[in-house]
């Protein structure tokens, strides 16, 4: 009986498809004024994708909230929003490597979310997504300082609208250093981050 069943097995075995992991991921992020939808790419930003992922995963951005809107100088429809945990350590897991653009081939263009950060290697649990380019964010080898850029790790499939209105949304005018006129007066709550499809 196991003689011929191996046959049949081994048969079934050749024509499986191979489980691979997927390359891009979606997330959808459902705000009080509407949901974000994400594709994750998991294949050339593995690091930070998969950090984002593990905050999705357990929940850990439910009830967050887009607490900073950064108009362009001259552009208001230009910028990106931030949000995520605040530097609530509750909330946060360990800092996460790096992972530049220069590294990834990924761009800061329109619809780009990538990691807030201080120093590279700081980056937790506060992301940004741009509207419009912003290539000065990409990793820039040869200037001087700090010049490893922000680590991009997916784009917006759906709901750029939903982020043009908290782009859009009223801030206070006081402020110190960058956050200087950024803040938002009603925070934008992130009601859940689930995965999709």
């Amino acid at each position: 009986m196991i003689r011929r069943l191996l046959p049949i097995m081994a048969a079934l075995l050749i024509a499986a498809p191979a489980f691979a992991a997927p390359s891009r991921v979606k997330v959808a992020l459902k705000t009080d004024q509407g949901t974000i939808v994400i594709a994750l790419d998991m294949k050339r930003a593995p690091i930070t994708a998969g950090n984002f992922l593990a905050y999705v995963d357990q929940k850990k951005l439910d009830g967050t909230t887009f607490y900073r809107a950064a108009r362009a100088v001259g552009n208001a429809k230009r910028g990106f929003i931030q949000g995520g945990v605040h530097r609530d350590a509750r909330r946060s897991l360990p800092p996460i490597a790096h992972e530049p653009t220069t590294k990834t081939g990924l761009r800061h263009l329109d619809g780009t979310i990538s990691m807030a950060r201080r120093e590279p290697g700081t980056a937790m649990g506060e992301f940004f997504i741009l509207v419009g380019a912003a290539p000065a964010m990409d990793a820039k080898p040869g200037q001087k300082g700090d010049n490893a850029g922000y680590a991009a790790f997916g784009q917006v499939v759906s709901g750029m609208p939903v982020v043009k209105r908290i782009l859009a949304s009223k801030t206070w005018p006081q402020g110190s250093g960058a956050m200087k006129g950024q803040l938002i007066k009603e925070r934008v709550k992130i009601v859940e981050a689930r995965r999709v499809g």
